[in-house]
């Protein structure tokens, strides 16, 4: 069935209108054009450029743009066109074929147009376009006849029905690609460019046939309405999936919509004085100063785009066609100095006389992006803001860990949530201590789990990757490989993994212990095989950038540190001969015997934070006492009920035995329902406060003991988790007073402390002017906060997450870009009130949260002293709270409503 058959409907007069009609069509034509690079939003970015460089006398081939209000005009009214329209492209395309020199629909001279889409952010390849519009079996003979080129003609008449047939009526291409191979097969030719007039013409005919049979009615042979089909099929194309999930990846409003420029069709398959290509201004890839691009030869641009033929670079243009080269060089060098950025521009050569078809700012890689910048301001072409502002925060992942070579080909087996953008490979293991004792062999492992423990973060860190199955962005293993910069992927719900056979399945395929895979960290793929890594590379030019970002931004940037390991990037925190230490203190039945079990944990305490301190080196250091819930630091259950039930029923190792029952029913007794909001945060230290007290000891010990060796030491900042109500922050703040009191008095060294709080629960940030008169800073621990003012399970948001996306319930993960209508409410409040309070109370976030770009404008804006973040996505906050600063700075004041 064709799509769009009531697309031609045209909404009758209104008798209640009145006044001027929009004005829906802005045309451009003989170094003159209505519109310009100004009017972006209405006119889309390639309508918009292309109106820029008629002015600028560059050549560009006439033609008009229908703007994004008629798209949003035609998509609320039932995808109508709207009245006056019509009337206004008729009058646009008179003005067209003047410019042109030819008619549409002529049979002796006809104008053939493309109708092409442009939004306002540039969208590669998610829209549609048609080529060669104009052409039925009238004017094809016409144009065969005018050019004297019968070849030429037909194959541009089945390369429209090829287009037409797929954009507009709906008939996947590869019905009309097979019938093409099929024709070159029994013509003997080896390109498209070989097939001769006949073979052609009996394509054509084949081509009408399809349409026949699939659409019930034959190609439409009538040009304006082939045009307003088109139009209808290009505007229809921003509802198109690919098209919705690429605004969705990147965050594009959904009612922007798109423009529509019809341009007249100049022809790079006219022979070989004519060809057509894509180029850029600078090396995309690298970011090089040099003219970077392809052409072919006797050829439509989609030609070089679908890879039929292999292109030349673009250097060979100026052996084959010298003027035409020397001319490009000259636009390009002229569109980059204009627009002072690495253009992508679109050519074609017709017969020997060339035209632009489209400039706009070039995609590239973000190392290209940061050396584009920096090298722009040297050359003076750009500032330091905008240099700062020309690159993506987020992309700076991409430098900073080894990924996969985006030159590799490869199908996934799996799919689920890129943790990190890291990439791995290695051979798949089960267990932990097997990862442990591969990287003492320098073999690298792909930990593979259900999900993951602070038991296993031996195996965690000796292992190349972790795949998980279960879990979402903030789950152990993705809050763990992320501060480590260690490939991970969560969540994949595809991953069945069978421990006890060793192998996990995904689909059909069957992975099993010892083979190798490859974890792609920045799209949370899985393959099969090992696939080629490129190795991170920090350039000069990321270096100054990143010290730009630093002098720029007033909101400070500080990396979330577990230990010194996390400071320096060198040891993990709950090694095995600590881990036995922890599960006595919490198998504890009593107070005597937990004390005993703490001041034999606060020697490695003190180690770390001596370590902390000392790789710190004067920086300020805020240090959150111990939050997570007691069992999550005890075996799998599982594990100790079946070695249980395995000794029980042999009746061997009685003392064994005996240990599990205890590991047993203290696990059952630790059991909560909901262990996030159950007996963890302060609610530990409250219960058991020699924990807290030790904590807090070991704390203060250390930084007397790194002032003691002439090391500089920022006053320490002891931050009480979870606190919910006045007493518990009093109750808290007291004892860790008290014991930070008696520390430095014994350690006889003169080292000041402040005592924070962390709001996680909706409840402070709501009391946040009482809470503030006990604590003297807050830090907002907004992965908590944000799992508590939803009401979403972090680690099970992926059972429906991609639904909720999907349907357009969230914009986007809460987890991965904070909620700013609902939590940031509650942020806000929170620093209200409590700055009511205390003036000068410092502020910052604690979180995932302060590593992603938007959710650090929100930071900066709302006046936080500080984002805190994994040490790997400091430099993305760096670049966004610099963004956020320049933003504010150039902002202009908003009018007043009416």
């Amino acid at each position: 069935m064709a799509r769009g058959s009531s697309r031609t409907k045209t909404r009758k007069k209104s008798p209640r209108a009145a006044g001027r009609r929009p004005k829906y069509v802005y045309a451009f034509s003989g170094g003159k054009a209505e519109g310009s690079s100004a009017l972006r939003p209405l006119l889309g970015g390639k309508g918009s450029e292309l109106a820029e460089m008629t002015n600028l006398g560059v050549p560009v081939p006439p033609g008009f743009t229908i703007t994004a209000e008629a798209w949003a005009a035609y998509s609320t009214n039932d995808r109508t066109f709207p009245a006056g329209l019509w009337g206004q492209v008729q009058a646009a395309l008179t003005r067209l074929e003047g410019a042109a020199g030819l008619k549409f629909g002529d049979p002796a001279r006809p104008l053939l147009v493309s109708v092409r889409s442009g939004a306002r952010a540039s969208m590669p390849g998610m829209m549609d376009t048609v080529l060669n519009l104009g052409l039925n079996d009238r004017t094809v003979v016409g144009l065969a006849r005018w050019t004297k080129n019968e070849r030429f003609a037909w194959d541009c008449y089945r390369r429209f029905i090829t287009i037409f047939g797929d954009v507009v009526l709906g008939i996947e291409r590869r019905a009309f690609d097979e019938m093409l191979e099929r024709a070159k097969t029994e013509a003997g030719a080896k390109t498209d460019a070989d097939l001769q007039p006949e073979p052609l013409k009996a394509l054509v005919s084949e081509f009408k046939r399809l349409v026949q049979t699939r659409v019930g009615k034959p190609f439409p042979q009538d040009p304006p309405e082939q045009l307003k089909l088109a139009v209808a099929a290009v505007f229809d194309s921003w509802f198109a999936k690919k098209a919705t999930d690429y605004r969705r990846i990147h965050r594009l409003p959904d009612d922007w919509g798109t423009a529509v420029t019809v341009m007249a069709m100049v022809f790079g398959n006219l022979g070989e004085t004519s060809g057509t290509g894509v180029c850029f201004t600078r090396d995309p890839s690298t970011g090089e100063r040099r003219f970077f691009g392809e052409f072919l030869v006797n050829a439509q641009g989609e030609d070089v785009v679908a890879g039929i033929r292999t292109p030349q670079p673009i250097a060979a243009l100026d052996d084959s066609m010298p003027k035409v080269y020397a001319e490009l060089v000259a636009i390009k060098e002229r569109l980059e100095r204009h627009y002072r950025d690495m253009q992508d521009i679109e050519f074609t050569v017709q017969e020997g006389r060339l035209y632009i078809l489209q400039t706009r700012s070039g995609k590239r890689t973000a190392a290209a992006a940061v050396r584009i910048a920096v090298e722009m301001v040297r050359e003076r072409l750009i500032e330091r803001d905008t240099a700062l502002l020309r690159v993506e925060p987020a992309s700076l992942n991409q430098l900073l860990v080894k990924t996969v070579d985006p030159k590799a080909t490869y199908t996934a087996i799996a799919r689920g949530l890129a943790a990190t953008p890291a990439a791995a490979v290695g051979k798949v293991v089960f267990d932990p201590e097997k990862a442990v004792e591969m990287a003492l062999r320098e073999e690298p492992a792909i930990l593979v789990r259900q999900e993951t423990s602070p038991e296993d973060v031996a195996g965690m860190h000796a292992a190349q990757g972790v795949l998980t199955s279960r879990g979402g962005l903030t789950s152990h293993a993705a809050v763990v490989a992320r501060g480590w910069g260690k490939s991970c992927v969560v969540g994949a719900g595809d991953v069945v993994v069978d421990e006890e056979n060793r192998l996990f399945r995904a689909g059909r395929v069957v992975v099993r212990e010892g083979q190798v895979v490859t974890l792609n960290g920045a799209t949370g793929e899985v393959v099969m095989g090992a696939m080629p890594l490129v190795d991170p590379k920090l350039s000069p030019e990321f270096r100054e950038l990143l010290d730009w970002a630093r002098k720029t931004s007033t909101t400070r940037v500080r990396a979330n540190a577990d230990t010194p390991s996390d400071a320096s990037k060198a040891r993990e925190f709950f090694k095995e001969d600590r881990l036995p230490i922890v599960r006595e203190m919490i198998m504890a039945r009593d107070t005597e015997t937990r004390r005993k079990a703490v001041d034999r944990l606060l020697p490695f305490q003190r180690e770390d934070f001596i370590g902390i301190f000392t790789a710190m080196n004067g920086y300020p250091v805020t240090i959150r006492l111990l939050d997570p819930p007691l069992h999550e630091f005890l075996p799998s259950y599982k594990e100790v009920l079946e070695e249980f039930t395995r000794l029980d029923a042999l009746g061997i190792n009685p003392a064994r035995h005996q240990e599990l029952g205890l590991i047993k029913s203290r696990i059952e007794a630790l059991h909560e329902a909901n262990p996030m909001l159950g007996h963890r945060g302060c609610r530990l230290g409250i219960t058991f406060p020699e924990v807290y007290e030790m904590q807090v000891r070991a704390i203060m010990e250390a930084a007397c003991e790194v002032a003691r060796r002439g090391i500089k030491v920022e006053p320490p900042e002891i931050m009480i988790p979870l606190t919910g109500t006045v007493a518990e922050m009093k109750l808290t703040r007291e004892m860790a007073a008290r014991t930070a009191e008696r520390t430095v008095s014994e350690m006889g060294v003169k080292v000041g402390y402040s005592i924070g709080t962390m709001i996680e629960v909706p409840r402070a940030a709501l009391i946040a002017d009482k809470l503030a008169e006990h604590a003297d800073f807050f830090s907002f621990g907004t992965n908590d906060l944000t799992q508590m003012n939803f009401g979403y399970s972090r680690d099970d948001i992926g059972k429906f997450l991609p639904f909720y996306l999907e349907k357009k319930l969230l914009p986007y993960d809460p987890f991965a870009v904070l909620d700013q209508e609902g939590v940031g409410e509650l942020i806000e409040i929170g620093i209200s009130r409590g700055r009511k309070t205390r003036s000068k109370l410092k502020v910052g976030i604690c979180g995932e949260h302060g590593g992603e770009p938007s959710s650090v404008e929100f930071c900066h804006r709302v006046g936080m002293d500080y984002v805190s973040c994994s040490p790997y996505m400091v430099p993305i906050a760096w670049l966004a709270s610099a963004q956020a600063r320049i933003k504010e700075r150039t902002a202009k004041p908003r009018k007043a409503a009416r």
